[in-house]
């Protein structure tokens, strides 16, 4: 089971990290205007919170044959079908509600220093 959570936290940890690249290039783009440049970051945090959200609710219905998670294990590591689905479903939703977590986290931090920046620096 430690396996198959460790496995879950580095699927969906790779996928939100290429998210955050996403998010730090439309930010760097934006950089001549801060309070813009957080407000696109802290959007675009919404946003990757809330798929990851949509993602956990449709994690239990996923076939368990389809995801990373399965073909990341070792074969000889594999938990029995009848089990599988369950385990991998269950590591998936704490895996994704952990990281729309910080996904939010990150979000409200960069929404707050975007309505701070626009009060120092008005346009």
């Amino acid at each position: 089971m430690d396996m198959i959570d460790t496995l879950a936290r580095v699927s969906v940890g790779r996928a939100c990290g290429f998210g955050l690249l996403a998010i730090v290039c439309t930010m760097t783009g934006l950089a001549g205007t801060p309070a813009v440049a957080l407000k696109a970051g802290g959007l675009l945090c919404l946003l990757t919170a809330a798929i990851c959200i949509v993602r956990a609710q449709g994690a239990p219905r996923r076939p368990y044959k389809h995801t990373e998670v399965w073909l990341m294990l070792d074969e000889g590591r594999r938990p029995p079908a009848e089990v599988a689905q369950r385990l991998i479903a269950q590591a998936l939703v704490h895996a994704l509600h952990t990281f729309a977590l910080k996904f939010a986290t990150l979000a409200a931090l960069l929404l707050g220093l975007a309505v701070v920046f626009q009060l120092l620096l008005p346009a």
